[in-house]
């Protein structure tokens, strides 16, 4: 029963009912029809050689979850065709009209023979161009996400609109009015920090009428307070282009971003310059060509005097602001509580107007008892703004917003860990995790930093950026997630972090511009750092090795810099308390890491996580990681070191638990050695779109419970040795377009419990019967075509549930954007 009903759900998917029946009617009469044969035999040739397209339009037309419209003429005209195959079967000669009959029918079964030639010579040619397009442009949607993400920090896309915006629809009309004037070629959009200067011009950018003028020649860059001209216009020009550039001299670089805006013109352009600060002037003067409908749009906190067309943005009138807290923090967790209007005024007004406070401070309150806010309030005074011109005060007022409970007090820790990382970019949020884990949560799971992850989220002390909705929600998948803090967030974070005295602190945050150290790490003089955090932050000039520092109690190392090349600085090899380290390349293209060997001196280090790292050697001369449970490689290079392999996993990773591998373009097969970890339980591979197989040897990984693969496009089947992974319990192969079919003994995966399969386009037959011993899996998330496989299978597995999600895919996530 179980096979007919699986049978019964797949027949009509295979290829047209009508044009099945046809066919095998046309095969078994013309050998009968003696009078049609010759037309008969016609008629069979032309339905053998379509049958095959047929087959394949009708799988894509599944896989593409369209309906059966593109084939519905054919398929009618088979039926018709079935009934006049029929009827010519029984003529027979000594019929009274047969010579009639027989002239008739001759007729009429030639006119089905060229009906159908003809619609294989246009229609399906059409049909098949269209759905091959349709195909291509769903995969180039996935692909298009991947290719931006492959570049970085290097996206021009606009960042995303925020969840609610009040009280700027005037300054948005006014803003466009003075930018469309055929005399302004250059506009100032100036406003004290956390003003919104942003969030107006990502509404302009988006704005019907400016993406009518400039279509998609709208630049937005992010160029902060330490900018790199090469690298902006390197940004600019991998916004039109899949080619790098390495440019000579910042003189050459601006040269030939002209005769890119030259190639560009007349069409409008429109360039916009965020969050210039003091001192960066001539650095705008370089962007200025005499090019016809070349617009450039400058944000930043001061008014430069040198720039005459001018846009001043004012704070939020009181409306305005009332309406923006209101959205952030009036959740009472008692509905009843009453909160005075007096009280809620108090706030709004001290907050002066500024979105920022507004969103923080709302998140302060938001869900809390009536009883907090007027004891808040009570602490606050309303005699001036928040905001007075002081920035410390500013500083000090925000600082309010991290209150916490008792149970909740680490979080102002985690909130200022988030400057450990480069202003103006998106930090991934598996980054994060495992930092805040390995300091303040040793030994457990992830699930507590996560859920901290959460409560910053909530009071709007970073925002959090979902590359899919759907990646997260269900098994706590965060390798797609990334999250910012606004730059006034970030200073806060900073002169927390300040208080003390440089060796007293506990999180060290070192920015060098070119080979500047600070002058307290050239007088230390042997002194002892007492950091568990240090962050250190280079550009592309620094070139220094020769740096020492001693800091014998970090816990945690972060690593950020933009040269082509990386040496590991030689002191890290005395950090022996060291647990995680995160190495992120924020350069153009990837970067050599050198002195890894320094890391077999570290007998306590658990994680490692290495961003846009080429890492040819890496196990070609093995560094023993004997501690080292969890390694996360994000757009690095890494298929030649894996190719040519000899790493000893018994000796040189003994206890690895889990593997992160995302955004490797270059990676054509797993490891050889992967089979001998024997202790992993989690392995991810996601956005490796080169990858075209598993090993068979995977089955060897009999402690695995997490097997995700997400988005490996060219992957067409999983390996029937996964069948031995009787531990599995969470198998994640969505967006695999390749996989046309669950491994025939799937069901041996006994403990199997979710089970992820969200567009796999081209998974559309028969499911294995052995999925009906499955008898632990709860969950299947999967998109609606996928959804019918499981309709009689659900008959067998009482508890499990289907849930059907739309891809939504969030273009606007872009790292660093």
């Amino acid at each position: 029963m179980a096979a007919a009903l699986v049978a019964g759900n797949v027949v009509g998917a295979a290829f047209g009912e009508g044009f099945a029946i046809l066919h095998d009617t046309v095969k078994n009469v013309v050998g009968q029809a003696i009078v049609f044969k010759s037309n008969l035999e016609d008629l069979k040739s032309t339905l053998d050689g379509v049958a095959p397209v047929v087959r394949e339009i009708k799988e894509l037309s599944l896989a593409l979850n369209r309906p059966e419209m593109d084939t519905k003429v054919l398929i009618e005209q088979m039926d018709k065709g079935k009934k006049l195959v029929l009827k010519c079967s029984k003529i027979k000669r000594w019929s009274w009209n047969y010579c009639f009959r027989a002239y008739y029918y001759a007729g009429k079964l030639k006119e089905l023979n060229d009906a159908i030639e003809k619609f294989c010579r246009v229609n399906l040619i059409v049909q098949n161009t269209r759905t091959g397009l349709e195909t291509l442009t769903k995969l180039n949607l996935v692909l298009d996400v991947r290719k931006k993400c492959g570049v970085g920090s290097l996206s021009c896309a606009v960042p995303r609109p925020r969840d609610f915006i009040v009280g700027f629809d005037l300054h948005l009309k006014e803003l466009k009015t003075t930018l469309f004037k055929k005399e302004v070629s250059l506009l100032l959009l100036a406003a004290p920090a956390g003003c919104g200067k942003t969030t107006l011009v990502g509404m302009l950018c988006r704005d019907p009428e400016i993406k009518g003028k400039f279509v998609d020649n709208i630049f937005f860059v992010n160029v902060s307070k330490n900018p790199n001209l090469k690298v902006i216009v390197q940004k600019l020009f991998s916004h039109k282009s899949d080619e790098r550039l390495e440019f000579l001299s910042d003189e050459d670089a601006i040269n030939q971003l002209e005769h890119l805006l030259n190639q560009i013109g007349p069409t409008p352009i429109l360039l916009i310059l965020d969050d210039v600060w003091p001192g960066s002037e001539s650095l705008i003067e370089k962007f200025k060509f005499d090019i016809p409908n070349y617009k450039i749009m400058v944000t930043s906190r001061t008014a430069f005097p040198r720039f005459n067309s001018k846009y001043n943005l004012e704070p939020l009138d009181h409306e305005d602001a009332m309406s923006l807290f209101r959205h952030h923090s009036a959740y009472l967790q008692d509905e009843s509580s009453y909160i005075p209007e007096e009280y809620i005024e108090k706030i709004v007004r001290s907050c002066g107007g500024f979105p920022i406070a507004l969103e923080v401070i709302g998140g302060l309150f938001r869900g809390r008892p009536a009883e907090f806010w007027r004891s808040t309030v009570m602490k606050w005074s309303d005699d001036h703004s928040i905001f007075d011109s002081d920035t410390e005060v500013l500083l000090a007022c925000l600082q309010k917003s991290l209150e916490f409970s008792t149970d909740k007090v680490i979080i102002k820790e985690y909130f200022m860990d988030l400057a450990s990382f480069p202003e103006d970019l998106m930090i991934p949020a598996t980054a994060l995790i495992d930092m805040w884990t390995e300091l303040y949560e040793p030994n457990k799971d992830d699930v507590y930093a996560i859920a901290n992850l959460h409560e910053l989220t909530t009071r709007n002390l970073v925002s959090r950026v979902m590359t899919r909705k759907n990646a997260s929600e269900v098994d706590n998948y965060y390798n797609e997630d990334f999250v910012k803090q606004h730059n006034l967030l970030r200073d806060l974070a900073i002169h927390m972090s300040s208080r003390d005295s440089i060796i007293e602190r506990k999180r060290l945050i070192v920015d060098i511009s070119g080979n500047n150290l600070p002058e307290w790490w050239m007088e230390q003089k042997q002194q002892l750092i007492n950091a568990r955090l240090l962050s250190i932050s280079t550009d592309e000039l620094f070139s220094s090795s020769s740096c020492n520092i001693l800091a014998p109690d970090v816990e945690a190392l972060v690593l950020n810099f933009q040269t082509r090349s990386y040496t590991l600085p030689d002191f890290v090899e005395k950090m022996v308390r060291i647990k995680v380290i995160i190495v992120t390349n924020y350069g153009f293209f990837h970067a050599e890491l050198n002195n890894f060997q320094l890391l077999k001196s570290l007998p306590n280090l658990k994680r490692i996580r290495l961003e846009k790292i080429s890492i040819p050697s890496f196990c070609n001369t093995p560094v023993p990681l004997r501690s080292l449970k969890k390694i996360s490689l994000f757009m690095c290079n890494i298929g030649q070191a894996f190719g040519n392999s000899t790493l000893q996993v018994s000796d040189s990773l003994p206890n690895l638990m889990e593997i992160n591998i995302d955004y490797c373009n270059d990676l054509l097969e797993l490891p050889a050695w992967l089979h001998e970890v024997l202790h992993l339980r989690k392995l991810s591979i996601s956005n490796c779109h080169k990858l075209s197989a598993l090993p068979e040897g995977i089955g060897e990984l009999v402690n695995l419970e997490v097997l995700r693969l997400r988005s490996c496009t060219e992957l067409s089947e999983l390996p029937e040795s996964i069948r031995s992974l009787h531990k599995l319990s969470l198998l994640d192969m969505s967006d695999c377009l390749g996989i046309i079919k669950l491994p025939k003994h799937i069901g041996d995966l006994h403990n199997l419990k979710e089970l992820h399969m969200i567009g796999c386009l081209r998974l559309h037959n028969q499911l294995p019967l052995s999925t009906m011993d499955l008898k632990q899996l709860k969950l299947v998330v999967c998109d609606e075509e996928r959804a019918k496989l499981w309709e009689p299978i659900k008959e067998f597995l009482s508890d499990l549930k289907v849930m059907v999600v739309k891809e939504d895919i969030n273009l606007n996530w872009l790292p660093n954007s």
